[in-house]
């Protein structure tokens, strides 16, 4: 049987004696592309050579990209584990041709590959061609039909309609028709009782999509309509799991050995057993799968988090430890010990699980350990929507709320409804879900209008590393509106001194000045898919004009500051703390600039003091930059360079240097390091487990923050009324003010006794308890000391005090723990309840408990209602 590994090396070989260049996959993580979070079809990274934004280095290409589908229009993620063929990440193994062959020489070689190289049997093929559209004028695709017919017999070519058989890239930009090969793998008497041919597309497990051919051959315009590509293309996808799937001979990809190593080590760590029970299958699926997603998003730089593309990596994973917590019993972190087995299986192909290895399990564990606290945090939160419902059917609003703010999975909430005799109204809790989309999708949506070209130029080509003002001519525009940002204009020239967003460091401002004196603002710059967007409110009156492009000088020399301080942080780091320090994040602007990196522990006073004073001392050596913008990617590896994990590197990069600080970037930086003027730490922090974060400051901002930090100063010398010595001064106030607060203690004290005997005298026999109701006028902590003393003395007693101070009102409930057990007293859903009436909240235990609130208005009707509980 072909192992997964040999299959992967043999379909790379084949397209390389096809004289296809072999290249590598693009990180899964898409950093330059607003379409998009993941990179989702091998497509993908060669959307700028589609568009026609940069002319490919080789027409032809293959390769083999991990993918992710789980959000947007390839969503699989609910299908994930419960059939036996879908995946959140997988490989997808293609080949190019850009320009180069087209439809006769696609079909050849997949058919030649299939059934000559991996010799699978022609009997279990079937193919798909596009039917043709008569709304969108379109013809059936002949050409693909009558190749096809040299390899296949003709009842084996179906029609396919424009769902199945059209492929976009998105609502506009390249498409054309494309071929699917199927393939059945049904057993004989299942072939005998129904034909294939009546199965394909029918999402039948056993005859399934397995290679699409897509032939890009128009260009979708904003109205919808189509137009001929000036040169068409090829573009294939086959899943490899898929394929591994039908070579091996197996019916599920979980039976392949693409799975089979996780899965067995699911099944020691948890002591389950897969193939036995559908439900405990399904969750191995679903744990196996979804830890393949997760560890791949963290090697490609990005970490689970509350908002983008990090929230859809989180909910991944939060799935998995839900399934694992649900049906495998698992209550502890385990997920993080299955990176172990994932990275020897695949490090080859993939190397960067290998270096990214301790990161990966330490982001994983952490991940698990607080979403099984917001597990058992959730589990109470259910208890007691479930405790306060008067009917069997418990709201959805109630639901989405959990689902919502505690991020509490709604299947486990029906779960564990059914399981105690409840039932969810899933269709109000649906309509939230709706509600939540919407906003959410009124929120990102951005409406693009089709690009007007004013001057046909291959390529942009960027200046500003040199220089941040030349004449400019506008090639491209276009419209686009979103409800963040409104009405904007996108601009292309044929050349620009403005840096696009990228490396961590924002896109520069500055101005376009037309011949006549007007100014269009250029608000922002970014880069798409190759081409160096400019953003503007407006447009010039005349766009044919010769413009003077300005780049802000300002904020251009301070984001360089920053942004050559980040790669002497870098440095510094690796230098105090060891050389594990990998950076995994960075922010550059003008004002600061924010650092993330590979570290497993709080990084000390003094390790900061030292790494600051590393970087200072670099810029007192006034190092020049030592540029190099055209130097092998290989070569500048071996010559020392750092390169970032996640990133995608051309053939050839660029290299900045100051001293010993080596690093790949495309960034804008000082040319000397005395431009930086002083380098300033001002924040360290924890993003995730291993990862720890620092904020700093350098040139216009240190300078700014030493004027502050000088102006405060004065303030407090003259708040003290002293010239020289306010250590001395504030130390005694320190003293003064210890002393005071012990007197102040002691008269609390001293106030206590003598209410103590007032309160005895006041309480109540109601019941069988010892009830009191009062407002007293001390602090928390007094009234916490009085109420225990007073239950040592009684057993069955209910107390509740109240207090006022600075505007708020306080309640202290004291209920003895008897009186807990005998009557189910609770002193912290007491106070929860009453804490509304003082427009508050609190909580506690069963015995003591307090609560908090704006209102004191409300305390007479909190003492009123105290006795309701008893009576």
């Amino acid at each position: 049987m072909m192992q997964s590994q040999e299959i992967r090396k043999q379909f790379l070989a084949f397209f390389e004696n096809k004289k296809h260049t072999i290249v590598p996959s693009a990180p899964m993580v898409i950093k330059d592309d607003p379409t998009l979070m993941f990179t989702n079809a091998g497509m993908n990274q060669f959307k700028e050579f589609f568009l026609g934004n940069k002319k490919p280095k080789n027409s032809r290409v293959t390769d083999t990209q991990k993918c992710l589908r789980v959000s947007g229009k390839h969503n699989d993620l609910e299908e994930v584990g419960k059939d036996t063929y879908h995946h959140t990440m997988f490989e997808m193994l293609g080949n190019w041709s850009f320009g180069d062959y087209f439809k006769k020489e696609a079909i050849q070689w997949a058919w030649e590959l299939l059934t000559e190289v991996f010799k699978v049997d022609k009997d279990m093929l079937y193919v798909t061609i596009f039917e043709g559209d008569e709304k969108e004028g379109l013809q059936r695709d002949t050409e693909a039909y009558d190749i096809w017919k040299e390899f296949i017999s003709e009842d084996r070519i179906l029609n396919g309609n424009k769902k199945d058989n059209f492929w976009e890239m998105g609502e506009q930009g390249p498409c054309g028709p494309c071929s699917e090969i199927h393939v059945d793998i049904r057993s004989a008497e299942e072939k005998a009782k129904v034909p294939g041919k009546d199965l394909v597309n029918k999402d039948h497990p056993e005859v399934i999509e397995v290679w699409n051919l897509v032939f890009i051959q128009f260009n979708r315009k904003a109205d919808s309509s189509l137009e001929e590509l000036p040169a068409q293309h090829i573009d294939t996808g086959m899943g490899f799991e898929r394929l591994c799937m039908v070579l091996q001979n197996k019916k599920s990809n979980y039976d392949t050995d693409v799975f089979t190593p996780l899965i067995r080590e699911i099944e020691t760590i948890t002591n389950s057993k897969y193939g036995k029970e559908e439900e405990i299958d399904i969750a191995i699926r679903v744990i196996a799968d979804h830890v393949r997603a997760v560890s791949f998003a963290i090697a490609d730089g990005q970490l689970p988090s509350n908002t983008g593309a990090g929230y859809v990596i989180r909910r991944i994973l939060r799935r998995a430890i839900r399934y694992g917590f649900t049906f495998l019993n698992e209550k502890e972190p385990f997920i993080y010990k299955l990176v172990d087995t994932l990275e020897n299986q695949m490090h080859e192909a993939f190397p960067e699980l290998r270096s990214q290895k301790g990161i990966i399990e330490n982001v994983i564990k952490e991940e698990e350990h607080s979403f099984l606290r917001t597990l058992d945090q959730g589990l109470q939160l259910l208890d007691n929507v479930i405790a306060g419902s008067k009917s069997k059917t418990i709201s959805g609003k109630k639901a989405f709320e959990l689902y919502d703010t505690y991020g509490f999975p709604i299947d486990l909430t029906a779960l564990i409804l059914s399981e105690k005799g409840f039932e969810l109204d899933t269709e109000s809790f649906d309509v939230e879900l709706q509600k939540q989309k919407e906003r959410s999708r009124k929120a990102t949506k951005i409406e693009t209008g089709d690009w007007h070209e004013l001057i046909e130029d291959d390529e942009e080509e960027f200046v500003g590393y040199d220089m941040l003002q030349t004449k400019v001519k506008i090639t491209r525009y276009r419209k686009v509106t979103s409800k963040k940002d409104g009405e904007m204009y996108q601009l292309v020239f044929n050349l620009t001194p403005f840096y696009p967003e990228g490396g961590g460091q924002v896109g520069d401002k500055g101005y376009l000045e037309a011949p006549n004196g007007d100014v269009t603002y250029i608000l922002d710059t970014k880069k798409e898919n190759n081409l160096i967007i400019h953003y503007t409110r407006n447009l010039p009156v005349n766009l044919n004009a010769t413009f003077e492009a300005v780049v802000d000088l300002d904020s251009r020399n301070n984001t360089a500051a920053n942004h050559t301080a980040t790669h002497l942080l870098h440095q510094g780091l690796r230098t105090v703390l060891g050389t594990h320090v990998e950076q995994k994040g960075s922010l550059v602007k003008a004002d600061y600039l924010r650092f993330d990196f590979s570290h497993y522990a709080k990084v000390t006073t003094d390790e900061l003091k030292q790494v600051e004073e590393f970087v200072n001392a670099r810029i007192r050596e006034q190092l020049p930059l030592e540029e190099n913008r055209n130097i092998p990617y290989q070569q500048a590896l071996n010559e020392g360079a750092v390169a970032l994990f996640g990133e995608k590197y051309g053939d050839t990069v660029r290299t900045i240097k100051f001293g010993e600080s080596m690093e790949l970037c495309g960034g804008t930086h000082v040319k000397n390091t005395a431009d930086i003027w002083h380098f300033v730490i001002t924040s360290e922090s924890a993003v995730a487990a291993g990862v720890r974060r620092i904020e700093a400051i350098s040139a216009e901002g240190a300078k700014q923050y030493f004027e502050s930090q000088s102006e405060a100063y004065d303030k407090v010398l003259a708040v003290l009324k002293t010239k020289n010595d306010p250590i001395k001064v504030i130390t005694s106030l320190q003293e003064e003010n210890v002393a005071l607060r012990k007197e102040i203690e002691a008269l609390q004290k001293e106030k206590a006794k003598g209410l103590k005997q007032e309160i005895r005298n006041g309480l109540e026999d109601v019941n069988g308890v010892k009830f009191l109701a009062q407002k007293v006028d001390l602090d928390q902590a007094a009234l916490k000391d009085m109420a225990f003393e007073l239950g040592s003395e009684f057993k069955n007693l209910f107390a509740l005090f109240a207090s006022e101070n600075n505007g708020k009102a306080m309640l202290t409930c004291y209920i003895s723990k008897e009186l807990v057990a005998e009557k189910e007293l609770n002193a912290g859903q007491v106070v929860r309840e009453l804490g509304k009436l003082i427009q508050g909240g609190g909580g506690g235990q069963p015995f003591f408990a307090t609560a908090g609130g704006k209102n004191p208005g409300g305390i007479p009707e909190v003492l009123e209602k105290a006795k309701t509980y008893i009576l």
